[in-house]
């Protein structure tokens, strides 16, 4: 049994996805604000997405399946960029304030 450089490739984006995923996952829960969370939530739809999309094309056998899987990190390229940015603008909106840092000690205050 002999894995070829495509089988490779393929194997090596879809954990590449997955650890991204994992990461985003992780972020979502530990970060502290909205806005940081969108960076973690913007890390999964589009890294993570995009690295499972072309492991998944390289493992399909027929040109369609490529091309529907193409179409769809297409999709999601231009819209989750898009909806974050709306979601962050209506949380400003929203009088939401982001989480400011002071100093070297990292001591947070919500001004």
């Amino acid at each position: 049994m002999t894995l070829s450089l495509v089988d490779l490739l393929s194997w090596a984006c879809l954990l590449g996805g997955g650890f991204f995923g994992i990461v985003g996952g992780i972020g979502l829960v530990r970060l502290p604000d909205l806005f940081t969370r969108f960076h973690a939530a913007g890390i999964t739809d589009t890294l993570c997405t995009a690295l499972i999309a072309i492991g998944l094309m390289l493992q399909s056998d027929s040109w369609l399946v490529s091309v529907k899987l193409l179409l769809i990190l297409a999709f999601l390229f231009f819209t989750s960029p898009t909806s974050t940015h709306a979601l962050a603008k209506a949380a400003l909106h929203g009088k939401l304030k982001p989480l400011r840092y002071k100093g070297k000690e990292g001591a947070s205050s919500s001004t």
